[in-house]
């Protein structure tokens, strides 16, 4: 097993663009990446040596609405439970700085949502229904 460190810091905006995409999830623009990742209540970095090879962070205004989002782990690192690195992580984070009532939510992809419940996240179907939609 590879040599892993799991910190608090902020992403690189190019390098988190190259780590969505190599994860295969949607690109950002540039200017997209450089605001969001400015805009992180809470970034969290896989690093193996120097590099970046997983990710999570947590968005939203910190007290009322948050949302983790970019949990993402390099193809040739997966398997190896980063996932749930990250994902303590980011919980770590929620239970030590967010007030109590503050709603946290996430989109679970395909299998994921079972990393999530072991954080306590459950479906939130029939009551509500995620829904979303991309600026073009």
């Amino acid at each position: 097993m590879m040599n892993y460190r799991v910190v608090y810091q902020l992403i690189e905006p190019d390098v988190y663009r190259h780590l969505r995409v190599a994860c295969g999830l949607s690109p950002k623009s540039a200017e997209a990446a450089e605001i969001g990742i400015r805009n992180s209540l809470c970034c969290v970095l896989v690093l193996s040596e120097n590099d970046v090879v997983g990710m999570g962070r947590l968005v939203g205004d910190g007290a009322c609405h948050c949302q983790v989002v970019d949990i993402c782990v390099l193809p040739d690192h997966q398997g190896q439970g980063l996932g749930k690195l990250i994902m303590g992580k980011i919980e770590e984070f929620i239970v030590d700085n967010l007030p109590a009532s503050c709603y946290v939510n996430l989109i679970a992809d395909g299998e994921a949502y079972r990393l999530y419940e072991q954080y306590g996240f459950s479906s939130v179907w029939p009551e509500s229904r995620g829904m979303g939609k991309v600026i073009k």
